[in-house]
């Protein structure tokens, strides 16, 4: 039996490797334009540094795999990122998590409001 007759994955056709190859370099633009944007006034630069984020991983097999050694090596900076990666992302509790930790690293412990704010918030009712 030759390696021809063996079944696996069919050659792609010229179109569909340029659609991917055409969807990476979106992906990047939007990246880019994201992080100008997040650095800019406005709310913008996040949701699409997220977009161009979900279009590189759909596109790129060495994209993935690239992110998933990140998400070994780092799981603490990235685990914030796949939960907005989801198919409905829990955008309100890592918003919450990414701020108590900003608060823990620039704030002595005193200093720290969101821990008041979550205590006023959620009291415990007798």
């Amino acid at each position: 039996m030759s390696l021809a007759a063996l079944p696996g994955p069919a050659p792609r056709s010229l179109w569909a490797r340029l659609a991917r190859a055409g969807l990476v370099a979106l992906g990047w633009l939007l990246i880019a334009v994201g992080i100008v944007g997040t650095l800019l006034p406005g709310h913008l630069g996040l949701p699409l540094l997220v977009i161009g984020l979900i279009l590189i991983l759909r596109s790129s097999r060495a994209a993935r795999r690239q992110f998933i050694g990140l998400q070994r090596r780092h799981p603490k900076v990235v685990f914030p990122l796949r939960r907005l990666l989801r198919r409905e992302p829990e955008v309100f509790p890592v918003a919450w998590q990414q701020a108590l930790r900003l608060e823990r690293l620039l704030l002595p412990k005193g200093w720290r409001p969101a821990r008041a704010v979550r205590r006023r918030v959620f009291r415990r009712r007798r």
